[in-house]
């Protein structure tokens, strides 16, 4: 029986853990990289990020080319081990289960 918080929305919320960095980290990276000169190393060691996110977010025509190529060449081709897939959307539903009981999210679907 599936939990009744599965239908709760909480993409793009504080709880939404797939988010590494916030608008303002964005904005701070960009500033950083043009004003202060700072690498994109330097940058993604401190933000803990790899390298490519932060050259995708200082030069966005770059992530769009990567779109671009990925999608000529069929889209991702990503594969994944199904019981570790499985065993992460338990974990995730428990997660939002959690938020719910301690009324942290409302039972609002969007």
């Amino acid at each position: 029986m599936p939990y009744l918080s599965q239908k709760i929305k909480i993409e793009h919320t504080v709880y939404d853990r797939r988010i590494k960095l916030t608008p303002d980290d964005k904005e701070l990276i960009k500033w950083l990289r043009e004003e202060e000169e700072i690498s994109y190393q330097k940058l993604a060691n401190r933000f803990k990020v790899s390298k490519r996110t932060i050259i995708f977010i200082c030069k966005p025509e770059t992530l769009e080319a990567c779109k671009k190529a990925r999608a000529l060449r069929g889209g991702t081709k990503i594969y994944y081990d199904r019981e570790k897939q499985n065993e992460t959307t338990k974990e995730h539903r428990q997660y939002k289960q959690y938020l719910k009981v301690k009324g942290l999210i409302k039972n609002i679907t969007l």
